[in-house]
């Protein structure tokens, strides 16, 4: 590796030369587009939609604003703009807007070099230094993005006030020769915007009263709701105007795409007895999310964060290791009691319309659950064909499945009603001495047929005859618990 340079003079004697943040990022793009290396690793499902416009938009160099509902990896997007960087550029050394040592823009830049000539020391910084993210709250004041005067500052070093070298640089002038990304813009208040503005158009800034010329080198990027950027009406039209690109994020489009991201971002790997998750559960929980989005009890203008689905698999799973724990079992496999379990995660995570707030959120949940079981229970099996297994209800065959009985204890039970287990060996779901994977699988069918009203479905994971509560101390046709109340 080349040494790098430590002065100025070192620097121009290696020949460095400057180049603009946005024509460092796009010749860095091109590279990568050439090479076809991912441009976003991580980032699945925008590869026909949002990539193409974000390249687009780093080509002709434009600041850009994010547009898309909570959980669209907007955030995530704006942070890997740094892999469009250099590893490292050099700055003035002890500068605070990472001054050019070829051509420094602050005061005390400019200063050093005249006092140090080819002497002045630089330093190198990389790609993590050159971002800078801000929340937009509706308290956000001018001097926490652009700055202030500091009458201590002045005060120490014998300064005017309206002396450059006694400004507390913001967060903007930090951010020279780098990445500033502000998040949710439009909770950013009027006054605020209006001197954002006149830093992306023009490079002047104003702090009270006295006007400092500096000429920040920044690629802007925003994110932004779609009802907040446009029905609000909260971003002034001059800012708007400046924006180069709107580019419009979304949730995944297909129950794989979805299926993928949450596999990627859940913590499923537990470091203790190994993990196992159906793909049928994984496939539910993606569909519960994919449901709620076109529900009209949820409100689709807030929708349905990705970190539902991945938040629902990790509860899940933890409920799945705690009864593994308690059973002395040596896998997790999670099944659909599993998912009934994760019922916080999926009410704490939507926002309910009228009808909605009427019903409740877990009765909400709930719904979204059996009909993602019933969509891939209508994939696999023909209701028709489990007239067996309904008949055993109907003879007031009664079955609890406790999310907290081991596996065993649950096969026990099952595999005695009359065609369950054949409808499971049939559709290919039964692995010989694979009793949880085969429970869970049982799992799905019962409540396939339940979703289908031909048996019924306590909350308490009780499946009886469907639309007929039997009465107390009535025996029927059979029996089986595998929790805490005994049914016979």
């Amino acid at each position: 590796m080349t040494q790098r340079a430590s002065t100025l003079g070192e620097l121009k004697a290696s020949g460095y030369r400057t180049r603009s943040v946005k024509a460092e990022m796009r010749d860095n793009l091109i590279a990568k587009l050439r090479s076809g290396e991912p441009l976003f690793p991580g980032i699945v499902g925008y590869d026909d939609t949002v990539m193409p416009s974000l390249a687009n938009a780093v080509l002709a160099k434009q600041n850009f604003i994010l547009l898309g509902l909570r959980g669209q990896a907007k955030s995530r997007i704006l942070r890997q703009l740094t892999t469009l960087l250099d590893d490292a550029i050099p700055v003035l050394a002890g500068s605070e807007v990472n001054d050019d040592p070829l051509k420094p823009i602050s005061r005390y830049g400019r200063l050093l070099v005249e006092e140090r000539g080819d002497e002045t020391p630089i330093e190198w910084i990389g790609r993590d230094r050159r971002y800078v993210e801000k929340l937009a709250t509706p308290d956000v004041t001018v001097a926490d993005l652009i700055g202030d005067m500091d009458p201590i500052r002045a005060a120490r070093g014998g300064h005017l006030l309206s002396d450059e070298l006694t400004i507390n640089f913001g967060l903007l002038p930090r951010a020279n020769r780098g990445i500033f990304a502000l998040n949710e813009l439009p909770d950013l208040a009027g006054k605020v915007q209006v001197g954002l503005f006149n830093v992306l158009q023009e490079g002047d800034i104003q702090i009270k009263g006295f006007p400092v010329r500096l000429p920040l080198d920044v690629l802007l990027v925003f994110s932004a709701n779609p009802e907040d950027y446009t029905a609000r009406g909260k971003i002034i039209t001059p800012l708007k105007d400046r924006i180069g690109a709107e580019v419009l994020t979304h949730y995944p489009r297909t129950a794989e795409e979805g299926m993928e991201i949450t596999r990627q971002e859940a913590w499923t790997e537990r470091g203790g007895s190994p993990v196992d998750v159906p793909p049928f559960v994984a496939e539910l929980v993606e569909r519960v999310a994919f449901l709620a989005r076109d529900d009209k009890r949820v409100d689709r203008r807030s929708g349905v964060s990705q970190r539902m689905p991945i938040s629902t698999l990790e509860t899940a799973v933890s409920n799945a290791e705690r009864r593994a724990l308690l059973a002395g079992e040596t896998r997790v496999v999670p099944r659909l009691a599993d998912v009934y379990a994760a019922l916080p995660a999926i009410t704490g995570k939507i926002e309910l319309e009228y009808e909605g707030e009427l019903q409740g959120s877990e009765t909400v949940a709930r719904d979204l659950i059996a009909a993602a079981a019933r969509e891939i229970f209508d994939r696999i099996w023909d209701v028709e064909a489990l007239d067996s297994v309904v008949d055993y209800f109907e003879r007031g065959g009664v079955l609890q499945v406790s999310d907290s009985a081991s596996a065993e204890a649950c096969w026990q039970g099952l595999s005695a009603v009359p065609g369950l287990p054949e409808a499971l060996s049939d559709a290919g779901m039964v692995r010989p001495g694979d009793a949880p994977q085969t429970v869970a699988a049982a799992e799905l069918l019962l409540e396939g047929l339940a979703a289908h009203r031909r048996i019924s479905r306590a909350d308490a994971g009780t499946y009886a005859r469907a639309k007929q509560e039997r009465p107390k101390g009535k025996k029927g046709g059979g029996g089986f618990n595998f929790g805490d109340d005994m049914f016979s």
